[in-house]
């Protein structure tokens, strides 16, 4: 598993800055108005081979009024303290200490994490009169840095893997990052039959199965074979809707839940068949296309009602699915009973075929055949119609997942309406069942 490094602090400190100043890229929305992260944002990061999970949270903030932290992004702050194996506490060396700052301090102290800490915006001089009281703190001297110029950065990153190397986390192997397992992450609900699925593909209780909602509390890795084909099989706790999140261990469950899909080739999202699409659903369907995952929809459960009534329920769920999570026409959808072992290892089958449609590559000379086709088909528009936009040549940069490289004219000028269209082209005409595509534009030059 990767490492998971949370950057917490009081609201406008810079956190979003420094986030994105390490993963390289925007992902991160950074304003003055303090509070504008508003969840927990994540982000894959290789930290000298040390595979870590990096996290950016919305501000530790102090209620003037009833002295609690409340409020969701206070809630998902907490839950990032809670899932991370080491912290980067961010002060801002230009203001002065608040309350907010003691009582995040406090937090941090009674969590008993590793903490690496941080005074930001160090961007003028007099800095020693500045620092001194940072010590108040009770976390000794800070790393100074200033994530909007890039300065202390990479002293900040040599400690933390110091840290993280101490607590046993190592680079990664040559060849460990693909050790030819299809890696399948169970995602959902608390209670749509994740486990009760796994033990049914194992044939033996390899994860505990309970009633009660919530029992697998951390991410289940189990090494397992299926017509010759080697898989991991990944178990996860259950995704509630962010208020029903509670204290404590679950917390930490959904933090793992998150990144296991993050690390999966394929994920499947399970559902439950009396209950049907939820809001919640939709959502975790999003983040792992955000993640340009292989997904497979599965509607489980369906031994609960009798044969005519589940048929009828079949055929309304498929309208509801298809109508609802038009975003991914390309995921297949199946109805299966763990408990009573139906239609299960339709996952494994669909599983080895998504597999080998992400590793795909598609020729330099079948794109362009491709390209010319499609242009003449649909030629691209510009804004207002004019044609300032035009795509001058195409072709397959990566796989595992597939990406194509779309050389442009004006790129920005594309219409979304457009992308949409060539990705549903491509699909039409080399597959790609199952799995999303990222498709980038860039200008000829």
């Amino acid at each position: 598993m990767s490492a998971v490094v949370a950057i917490v602090g009081r609201p406008n400190v810079g956190k979003s800055t420094l986030f994105n100043r390490i993963i390289g890229k925007r992902s991160a929305i950074e304003s003055e108005i303090a509070g504008t992260t508003r969840d927990r944002l994540m982000h894959p990061y290789n930290l000298n081979g040390i595979k870590t999970l990096l996290v950016d949270t919305g501000g530790l903030e102090l209620d003037k009024e009833s002295g609690t932290i409340e409020g969701d992004v206070q809630k998902q702050s907490r839950l990032a303290i809670d899932g991370a194996d080491l912290i980067v506490f961010m002060v801002d060396i230009q203001s002065e200490l608040t309350s907010e700052d003691y009582h995040a301090a406090d937090m941090l102290r009674k969590s008993k994490k590793p903490v690496l800490f941080v005074a930001n915006k160090c961007d003028s001089s007099h800095l020693e009169e500045k620092q001194y009281h940072l010590y108040e703190l009770g976390f000794g001297e800070p790393i100074l840095l200033s994530a909007i110029h890039g300065e202390g950065i990479s002293a900040l990153l040599s400690k933390s893997e110091k840290e993280l190397t101490k607590q046993g986390f190592e680079p990664a192997q040559e060849g460990e990052e693909d050790d030819g397992r299809i890696k399948i992450a169970f995602l959902g609900r608390p209670n749509v039959g994740k486990s009760t699925m796994i033990n049914a593909l194992f044939g033996k209780e390899r994860v505990v199965v309970s009633e009660v909602a919530g029992t697998t509390r951390d991410a289940t890795h189990i090494p397992f074979e299926y017509e010759g084909e080697p898989f991991t099989l990944i178990d996860t706790a259950g995704i509630r809707r962010r208020g029903k999140i509670e204290k404590g261990i679950e917390k930490y469950s959904v933090l793992r839940t998150l990144q296991s899909a993050a690390e999966a080739d394929i994920a499947v999202l399970m559902m439950d068949f009396e209950e049907g699409l939820t809001s919640q659903d939709m959502h975790v369907s999003e983040a792992i296309l955000n993640e340009k995952k292989g997904l497979i929809l599965v509607v489980n459960k369906t031994d609960i009602l009798p044969s005519d009534e589940a048929e009828n329920r079949k055929h309304y769920l498929f309208r509801v699915l298809k109508n609802k999570m038009a975003y991914v026409p390309w995921a297949p959808l199946v109805f299966t009973s763990a408990k009573e072992r139906k239609y299960i290892f339709e996952i494994l089958n669909l599983s080895i075929e998504i597999n080998k449609e992400r590793r795909k590559t598609i020729s330099d000379e079948k794109m362009a055949i491709w390209l010319e086709q499609t242009l003449a088909a649909h030629p691209p528009k510009g804004r207002k119609g004019k044609r300032e936009f035009n795509v001058l040549r195409a072709r397959q940069v990566d796989s595992n997942p597939p990406v194509f490289l779309f050389y442009c004219d004006w790129p920005q000028y594309m219409h979304f309406s457009y992308e949409r269209y060539l990705e549903n082209r491509l699909r039409e005409s080399f597959g790609f069942r199952g799995t999303a595509l990222e498709l980038k534009f860039k200008r000829q030059t």
